[in-house]
Protein backbone atom coordinates (compact mmCIF):
# COMPACT_ATOMS: atom_id res chain seq x y z
CA UNK A 1 0.00 0.00 0.00
CA UNK A 2 1.57 3.56 -0.86
CA UNK A 3 1.22 6.24 1.54
CA UNK A 4 1.16 9.89 1.27
CA UNK A 5 2.47 12.03 4.78
CA UNK A 6 1.50 15.25 5.41
CA UNK A 7 3.43 16.80 7.71
CA UNK A 8 7.10 16.01 8.79
CA UNK A 9 7.62 17.55 12.72
CA UNK A 10 7.66 14.70 15.61
CA UNK A 11 4.81 12.84 14.74
CA UNK A 12 5.25 12.75 11.00
CA UNK A 13 8.49 11.51 11.71
CA UNK A 14 7.32 9.19 14.16
CA UNK A 15 4.64 7.62 11.42
CA UNK A 16 7.57 7.20 8.41
CA UNK A 17 9.49 5.30 11.70
CA UNK A 18 6.57 3.14 11.96
CA UNK A 19 5.71 2.08 8.20
CA UNK A 20 9.40 1.56 7.64
CA UNK A 21 9.82 -0.63 11.10
CA UNK A 22 6.55 -2.69 11.33
CA UNK A 23 7.91 -5.90 9.13
CA UNK A 24 10.54 -6.53 11.96
CA UNK A 25 7.61 -6.12 14.32
CA UNK A 26 4.97 -7.91 12.97
CA UNK A 27 4.73 -11.18 10.88
CA UNK A 28 2.48 -11.51 8.06
CA UNK A 29 1.63 -9.16 5.38
CA UNK A 30 2.61 -5.15 6.24
CA UNK A 31 3.68 -4.18 2.83
CA UNK A 32 3.01 -0.26 2.91
CA UNK A 33 5.04 2.13 1.67
CA UNK A 34 5.60 5.64 1.97
CA UNK A 35 5.88 7.41 -1.15
CA UNK A 36 5.33 11.06 -0.88
CA UNK A 37 5.91 13.92 1.74
CA UNK A 38 4.10 17.17 1.74
CA UNK A 39 5.61 19.89 4.15
CA UNK A 40 4.75 23.93 3.81
CA UNK A 41 8.07 24.48 2.48
CA UNK A 42 9.38 22.41 -0.63
CA UNK A 43 12.92 22.58 0.36
CA UNK A 44 12.49 20.85 3.91
CA UNK A 45 9.87 18.30 2.18
CA UNK A 46 13.40 17.77 -0.45
CA UNK A 47 15.02 17.13 2.77
CA UNK A 48 13.07 14.69 4.00
CA UNK A 49 12.56 12.61 1.40
CA UNK A 50 16.45 12.41 0.30
CA UNK A 51 17.09 12.10 4.24
CA UNK A 52 14.51 8.85 4.42
CA UNK A 53 14.28 7.73 1.51
CA UNK A 54 11.01 8.88 0.61
CA UNK A 55 10.57 8.58 -3.86
CA UNK A 56 8.97 11.94 -3.87
CA UNK A 57 7.98 15.46 -1.98
CA UNK A 58 6.09 18.31 -2.65
CA UNK A 59 4.46 21.35 -0.86
CA UNK A 60 1.17 20.92 -1.84
CA UNK A 61 -1.30 18.46 -0.26
CA UNK A 62 -3.23 17.76 -3.37
CA UNK A 63 -0.08 16.35 -5.22
CA UNK A 64 -0.86 13.36 -2.86
CA UNK A 65 -4.72 13.28 -1.82
CA UNK A 66 -5.50 13.27 -6.02
CA UNK A 67 -2.61 11.61 -6.42
CA UNK A 68 -1.18 7.64 -6.76
CA UNK A 69 -1.46 6.61 -3.03
CA UNK A 70 -3.78 3.95 -1.56
CA UNK A 71 -3.47 6.02 2.20
CA UNK A 72 -3.21 9.59 3.41
CA UNK A 73 -1.57 10.29 6.62
CA UNK A 74 -2.10 13.42 8.59
CA UNK A 75 0.38 14.62 10.83
CA UNK A 76 -0.34 18.73 10.37
CA UNK A 77 -1.71 20.45 13.13
CA UNK A 78 -4.91 20.42 14.27
CA UNK A 79 -6.90 23.19 12.38
CA UNK A 80 -5.97 21.43 9.16
CA UNK A 81 -7.15 18.00 9.92
CA UNK A 82 -10.87 18.94 8.89
CA UNK A 83 -10.22 20.35 5.17
CA UNK A 84 -7.34 17.36 4.18
CA UNK A 85 -8.95 14.68 5.45
CA UNK A 86 -12.51 15.35 3.79
CA UNK A 87 -10.83 15.89 0.64
CA UNK A 88 -8.72 12.76 1.54
CA UNK A 89 -11.92 10.90 1.72
CA UNK A 90 -14.09 12.29 -1.00
CA UNK A 91 -10.99 11.19 -3.16
CA UNK A 92 -11.36 7.42 -1.63
CA UNK A 93 -8.42 7.38 0.27
CA UNK A 94 -7.92 5.21 3.78
CA UNK A 95 -7.52 8.33 6.35
CA UNK A 96 -4.62 7.53 9.24
CA UNK A 97 -5.07 11.24 11.22
CA UNK A 98 -3.52 12.18 14.27
CA UNK A 99 -5.30 13.60 17.62
CA UNK A 100 -7.68 15.07 18.25
CA UNK A 101 -9.43 14.35 14.73
CA UNK A 102 -10.67 18.00 14.36
CA UNK A 103 -11.51 21.55 16.53
CA UNK A 104 -15.01 21.15 16.24
CA UNK A 105 -17.44 18.38 17.06
CA UNK A 106 -19.42 18.83 14.22
CA UNK A 107 -16.63 18.87 11.83
CA UNK A 108 -15.13 15.55 14.03
CA UNK A 109 -19.04 14.25 13.24
CA UNK A 110 -19.13 15.14 9.30
CA UNK A 111 -15.58 13.14 8.94
CA UNK A 112 -16.91 9.82 10.68
CA UNK A 113 -20.03 9.72 8.87
CA UNK A 114 -18.10 10.31 5.21
CA UNK A 115 -15.97 7.86 6.59
CA UNK A 116 -18.67 5.32 6.16
CA UNK A 117 -20.49 6.33 3.76
CA UNK A 118 -17.50 5.92 1.37
CA UNK A 119 -16.23 2.83 2.99
CA UNK A 120 -12.73 3.94 3.67
CA UNK A 121 -10.85 2.96 6.84
CA UNK A 122 -10.21 5.92 8.91
CA UNK A 123 -8.42 5.62 12.43
CA UNK A 124 -7.57 8.20 14.80
CA UNK A 125 -3.99 8.01 16.34
CA UNK A 126 -4.83 6.76 20.10
CA UNK A 127 -1.62 5.28 20.79
CA UNK A 128 -1.51 4.14 24.05
CA UNK A 129 -4.27 2.17 23.02
CA UNK A 130 -1.65 -0.46 21.77
CA UNK A 131 0.67 -0.53 24.98
CA UNK A 132 0.31 -4.28 26.25
CA UNK A 133 -0.43 -3.09 30.12
CA UNK A 134 -3.34 -1.15 28.42
CA UNK A 135 -4.43 -4.08 26.09
CA UNK A 136 -3.99 -6.08 29.24
CA UNK A 137 -5.58 -3.91 31.38
CA UNK A 138 -9.05 -3.69 29.15
CA UNK A 139 -9.34 -7.62 28.90
CA UNK A 140 -9.17 -7.58 33.09
CA UNK A 141 -11.76 -4.98 32.91
CA UNK A 142 -13.66 -6.74 30.33
CA UNK A 143 -13.67 -10.36 32.26
CA UNK A 144 -15.52 -8.42 35.04
CA UNK A 145 -12.62 -9.49 37.59
CA UNK A 146 -12.27 -5.84 38.95
CA UNK A 147 -16.29 -5.95 39.45
CA UNK A 148 -18.37 -2.63 38.48
CA UNK A 149 -16.51 0.29 38.32
CA UNK A 150 -16.98 2.74 40.96
CA UNK A 151 -14.07 5.72 40.34
CA UNK A 152 -11.23 6.64 38.18
CA UNK A 153 -8.36 9.28 37.68
CA UNK A 154 -6.31 9.91 34.62
CA UNK A 155 -3.00 12.28 34.83
CA UNK A 156 -1.07 13.21 31.40
CA UNK A 157 1.21 15.93 32.55
CA UNK A 158 4.43 17.51 31.23
CA UNK A 159 6.70 20.46 32.23
CA UNK A 160 6.86 21.73 28.29
CA UNK A 161 5.51 25.13 29.12
CA UNK A 162 7.39 26.41 32.47
CA UNK A 163 9.96 28.39 30.34
CA UNK A 164 8.43 31.29 29.41
CA UNK A 165 11.68 32.83 27.15
CA UNK A 166 11.38 29.89 25.37
CA UNK A 167 9.48 30.63 21.85
CA UNK A 168 6.02 29.10 22.45
CA UNK A 169 5.54 26.11 19.89
CA UNK A 170 1.68 25.87 17.67
CA UNK A 171 0.16 23.37 20.50
CA UNK A 172 0.70 26.51 22.72
CA UNK A 173 -1.55 28.76 19.94
CA UNK A 174 -5.34 28.32 20.36
CA UNK A 175 -5.72 29.86 16.63
CA UNK A 176 -3.36 26.80 15.27
CA UNK A 177 -4.09 24.07 17.81
CA UNK A 178 -7.83 25.05 18.00
CA UNK A 179 -7.58 24.31 22.04
CA UNK A 180 -4.62 24.08 24.37
CA UNK A 181 -3.42 21.04 26.47
CA UNK A 182 -6.89 19.69 26.56
CA UNK A 183 -6.91 19.04 22.88
CA UNK A 184 -2.89 17.88 22.81
CA UNK A 185 -3.00 15.90 26.10
CA UNK A 186 -6.37 15.67 27.68
CA UNK A 187 -7.58 13.59 24.39
CA UNK A 188 -5.37 11.28 25.26
CA UNK A 189 -6.45 11.23 28.70
CA UNK A 190 -10.22 10.94 27.61
CA UNK A 191 -10.00 8.45 25.24
CA UNK A 192 -7.96 5.88 27.80
CA UNK A 193 -11.14 6.43 29.93
CA UNK A 194 -13.77 5.80 27.24
CA UNK A 195 -11.89 2.90 25.78
CA UNK A 196 -11.09 1.25 29.31
CA UNK A 197 -14.01 2.42 31.25
CA UNK A 198 -16.86 3.40 29.21
CA UNK A 199 -19.27 6.55 27.84
CA UNK A 200 -19.67 9.68 29.64
CA UNK A 201 -22.31 11.31 31.65
CA UNK A 202 -21.44 14.82 32.73
CA UNK A 203 -18.37 16.92 32.85
CA UNK A 204 -16.93 19.88 34.99
CA UNK A 205 -14.33 21.51 33.46
CA UNK A 206 -11.66 24.19 34.67
CA UNK A 207 -8.51 25.66 32.52
CA UNK A 208 -5.63 27.25 33.81
CA UNK A 209 -3.40 29.68 32.35
CA UNK A 210 -0.19 30.36 35.09
CA UNK A 211 1.50 32.54 32.33
CA UNK A 212 -0.24 35.04 30.84
CA UNK A 213 2.65 36.54 28.74
CA UNK A 214 5.52 34.44 27.02
CA UNK A 215 7.54 34.55 24.27
CA UNK A 216 5.76 33.97 20.71
CA UNK A 217 6.95 32.12 17.79
CA UNK A 218 8.25 35.25 16.61
CA UNK A 219 10.07 35.71 19.50
CA UNK A 220 8.17 38.58 20.61
CA UNK A 221 6.00 39.23 23.48
CA UNK A 222 2.83 36.95 23.37
CA UNK A 223 -0.32 36.93 25.32
CA UNK A 224 -0.95 33.37 26.45
CA UNK A 225 -4.38 32.49 24.26
CA UNK A 226 -4.68 28.52 25.19
CA UNK A 227 -4.89 26.59 28.36
CA UNK A 228 -1.63 25.71 29.93
CA UNK A 229 -3.62 23.05 32.29
CA UNK A 230 -6.96 21.69 32.56
CA UNK A 231 -8.60 19.72 35.06
CA UNK A 232 -12.22 17.61 34.89
CA UNK A 233 -14.54 16.42 36.96
CA UNK A 234 -16.77 13.68 35.54
CA UNK A 235 -19.93 11.09 35.23
CA UNK A 236 -19.72 7.97 33.05
CA UNK A 237 -23.28 6.82 32.30
CA UNK A 238 -22.28 3.55 34.30
CA UNK A 239 -22.39 5.82 37.34
CA UNK A 240 -18.38 5.82 38.07
CA UNK A 241 -17.07 9.24 38.64
CA UNK A 242 -13.32 10.39 38.76
CA UNK A 243 -10.70 13.22 37.87
CA UNK A 244 -9.10 13.82 34.60
CA UNK A 245 -5.89 16.82 35.22
CA UNK A 246 -3.81 17.15 31.93
CA UNK A 247 -1.05 20.17 32.53
CA UNK A 248 2.23 21.49 30.61
CA UNK A 249 3.38 23.27 33.54
CA UNK A 250 3.50 20.51 36.20
CA UNK A 251 7.36 20.90 37.34
CA UNK A 252 9.50 17.63 36.90
CA UNK A 253 7.30 15.97 34.81
CA UNK A 254 8.25 14.19 31.66
CA UNK A 255 5.64 12.13 29.84
CA UNK A 256 3.63 11.39 32.66
CA UNK A 257 0.48 10.13 31.61
CA UNK A 258 -1.06 7.52 34.52
CA UNK A 259 -4.42 6.39 35.33
CA UNK A 260 -5.93 4.64 38.50
CA UNK A 261 -9.60 2.49 38.00
CA UNK A 262 -11.00 1.67 40.97
CA UNK A 263 -13.79 -1.23 40.66
CA UNK A 264 -15.72 -3.22 43.96
CA UNK A 265 -13.40 -6.65 43.40
CA UNK A 266 -10.14 -4.92 42.51
CA UNK A 267 -8.03 -2.09 41.09
CA UNK A 268 -5.81 -1.24 38.05
CA UNK A 269 -2.73 1.47 37.51
CA UNK A 270 -0.57 2.46 34.79
CA UNK A 271 2.18 4.88 34.38
CA UNK A 272 3.57 5.51 30.72
CA UNK A 273 7.15 6.14 32.58
CA UNK A 274 7.22 2.27 33.01
CA UNK A 275 5.43 1.09 30.17
CA UNK A 276 6.15 -2.54 30.81
CA UNK A 277 3.88 -3.29 33.79
CA UNK A 278 1.04 -3.28 34.47
CA UNK A 279 -0.60 -2.88 38.31
CA UNK A 280 -3.45 -5.16 39.50
CA UNK A 281 -5.76 -5.68 43.13
CA UNK A 282 -7.70 -8.20 42.93
CA UNK A 283 -9.95 -8.49 46.50
CA UNK A 284 -10.03 -12.48 45.11
CA UNK A 285 -7.23 -13.15 46.05
CA UNK A 286 -6.88 -14.59 50.25
CA UNK A 287 -5.58 -11.98 53.10
CA UNK A 288 -4.88 -13.04 56.71
CA UNK A 289 -1.57 -12.30 59.06
CA UNK A 290 0.86 -10.16 57.47
CA UNK A 291 -1.91 -9.38 54.26
CA UNK A 292 -1.76 -12.99 53.40
CA UNK A 293 -1.83 -13.00 49.24
CA UNK A 294 -3.35 -9.50 48.59
CA UNK A 295 -1.73 -6.80 47.05
CA UNK A 296 -0.88 -5.23 43.99
CA UNK A 297 0.89 -7.68 41.67
CA UNK A 298 3.19 -6.03 38.65
CA UNK A 299 2.07 -7.38 35.73
CA UNK A 300 4.91 -8.45 33.24
CA UNK A 301 3.11 -7.11 29.93
CA UNK A 302 6.63 -6.22 28.26
CA UNK A 303 6.41 -7.28 24.75
CA UNK A 304 4.51 -10.51 25.12
CA UNK A 305 2.29 -9.20 22.20
CA UNK A 306 0.17 -12.26 20.83
CA UNK A 307 1.06 -13.11 17.57
CA UNK A 308 1.73 -11.90 14.71
CA UNK A 309 3.39 -9.26 17.06
CA UNK A 310 6.58 -10.30 19.60
CA UNK A 311 8.24 -11.89 17.39
CA UNK A 312 11.14 -8.80 17.55
CA UNK A 313 13.11 -8.15 19.23
CA UNK A 314 11.71 -10.64 21.62
CA UNK A 315 9.10 -11.33 24.65
CA UNK A 316 11.22 -10.71 27.44
CA UNK A 317 12.69 -7.17 25.85
CA UNK A 318 11.80 -4.41 27.46
CA UNK A 319 9.39 -1.56 25.50
CA UNK A 320 9.03 2.31 25.46
CA UNK A 321 6.70 5.12 23.41
CA UNK A 322 7.36 3.89 20.01
CA UNK A 323 5.99 0.78 20.74
CA UNK A 324 2.65 1.87 20.63
CA UNK A 325 2.79 3.79 17.48
CA UNK A 326 3.98 0.80 15.84
CA UNK A 327 0.73 -1.53 16.98
CA UNK A 328 -1.67 1.68 16.05
CA UNK A 329 -0.37 1.69 12.52
CA UNK A 330 -0.12 -2.43 12.11
CA UNK A 331 -3.66 -2.29 14.00
CA UNK A 332 -5.12 0.43 10.94
CA UNK A 333 -2.99 -1.51 7.64
CA UNK A 334 -4.70 -4.61 9.08
CA UNK A 335 -8.16 -3.15 9.02
CA UNK A 336 -7.71 -2.18 5.22
CA UNK A 337 -6.11 -5.70 4.20
CA UNK A 338 -8.49 -7.62 6.69
CA UNK A 339 -11.86 -5.63 5.91
CA UNK A 340 -12.33 -5.27 9.80
CA UNK A 341 -13.40 -2.02 11.34
CA UNK A 342 -10.49 0.04 12.72
CA UNK A 343 -10.22 0.65 16.77
CA UNK A 344 -10.31 3.86 17.60
CA UNK A 345 -12.40 4.53 14.76
CA UNK A 346 -13.19 8.48 13.67
CA UNK A 347 -16.39 7.81 15.15
CA UNK A 348 -14.53 7.01 18.09
CA UNK A 349 -12.40 9.94 17.63
CA UNK A 350 -15.44 11.82 16.91
CA UNK A 351 -16.68 11.45 20.51
CA UNK A 352 -13.70 12.32 21.98
CA UNK A 353 -13.65 15.18 20.74
CA UNK A 354 -17.47 16.07 21.73
CA UNK A 355 -16.25 15.43 25.78
CA UNK A 356 -13.13 17.94 25.11
CA UNK A 357 -15.91 20.15 23.67
CA UNK A 358 -18.28 19.84 26.71
CA UNK A 359 -15.53 20.55 28.81
CA UNK A 360 -14.71 23.32 27.48
CA UNK A 361 -17.92 24.49 27.79
CA UNK A 362 -18.05 24.01 31.43
CA UNK A 363 -15.12 25.83 31.58
CA UNK A 364 -16.49 28.95 29.99
CA UNK A 365 -20.29 28.68 31.47
CA UNK A 366 -18.94 27.68 35.20
CA UNK A 367 -21.39 24.89 35.17
CA UNK A 368 -21.60 21.30 34.84
CA UNK A 369 -22.01 20.15 31.25
CA UNK A 370 -24.43 17.21 30.70
CA UNK A 371 -23.40 15.13 27.38
CA UNK A 372 -25.19 15.67 24.83
CA UNK A 373 -26.81 12.72 22.67
CA UNK A 374 -26.57 12.73 18.79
Amino acid sequence: MKIGLLGFGSMGKTHAYCVKNLPYFFDGDTDAQIVSVCTRNLKSAGYFANKYSIPSYTDNEDDIIYGDVDIVDICTPNIYHYESAKKAILAGKHVYCEKPLAVTYVQAKELASLARSKGVVAQVVFNNRFLAPVMRAKEIIESGRIGRILSFNARYLHSSALDTSKKAGWKQDKDICGGGVLFDLGSHAVDMIYHLCGEFDEVIGKSQIAYPVRCGTDGKEWHTNADEAFYMIATLKSGAQGTIEVSKIATGANDDFTFEIHGDAGSIRFDLMEPNFLYVYLNERTGGDFGGDRGYTKIECVNRYPYPAGVFPGQKAPVGWLRGHIGSYYSFIDAIKTGKSPSPSFDEGAYVQKILECAYKSDRERTTVIIPGD
